[in-house]
């Protein structure tokens, strides 16, 4: 057995707040979580945390989130649906003739609403993608460490996917911006049940990972080998 990618964490200046957003964009439930509020997943759907932070932006976000859509008014909708619910149109120097449209979460985190007809996201569900930046090396190092297929590799852009499919993990491949700071945003991962802690962490360390530091929950909070921050869960 294996860990498990339970949520992609955000550092938020107003958890409940953004948590609600979320959670009404994406029609689920928030439920109480330490430090924050959560968006719990399924087997295809990636979940979502948001716990409490004054760390401020430095450096754009690596990480984004890619919603689908089944039409050009199902596309509408959804961005209507998020302009009400707070978000905001975002200029990110996206050309007239691209099909997906740009905005910020009420925290100024970028996602983009995808035109439908996209074949890369076809059958992954209306959060269909984690977009982010990073090499082709973290891509296979994320592959073996959640051991999901590598779905896509071409010109050093990766993807994987869960076996059980769902909403894909991308990375655009060079150039990549110097990290500056901690990211804002990170995997959780929790140890699959009846799993070890201890061990989970041993065997990404051997993938490439490294070691920062040990929370006062008992996370292990690791980096890939892009630098990027990401928690091992103590078990539950």
């Amino acid at each position: 057995m294996t860990c498990q990618l339970v949520a992609v964490c955000f550092d938020a200046s107003q958890p409940m707040r953004l948590a609600r957003f979320w959670a009404d964009l994406l029609d689920r439930e928030v439920v109480d979580d330490p430090g924050g509020a959560a968006l719990p997943g399924t087997a295809t759907q990636l979940g979502l945390r948001f716990v409490e932070s004054s760390v401020q932006r430095v450096a754009a976000n690596r990480v984004h989130l890619h919603l689908t859509s089944t039409s050009p008014a199902d596309q509408q909708q959804t961005v209507a649906r998020a302009l009400a619910l707070g978000a905001c149109h975002l200029d990110l120097g996206q050309r007239p003739e691209e099909g997906h449209i740009v905005l910020a979460d009420p925290d100024g985190n970028a996602f983009c609403v995808i035109e439908p007809g996209n074949r890369f996201l076809a059958g992954c569900g209306f959060l269909g993608e984690i977009a982010c930046e990073g090499t082709r090396e973290v891509g296979l190092f994320w592959s073996a460490a959640l051991r999901w297929p590598l779905v896509w590799d071409q010109d050093q852009e990766t993807a994987v996917q869960s076996p059980h499919g769902g909403t894909k993990v991308a990375w655009g491949g060079p150039p990549v911006a110097p990290k500056q700071g901690r990211n804002r945003q990170r995997f959780d991962l929790a140890p699959a049940a009846h799993g070890d802690q201890r061990s989970e962490v041993d065997r990404l360390m051997s993938l490439g990972a490294t070691r920062i530091e040990i929370g006062e929950d008992g996370a292990v909070m690791l980096a890939d080998p892009d630098g990027n921050e990401f928690r091992v869960l103590p078990p539950r």
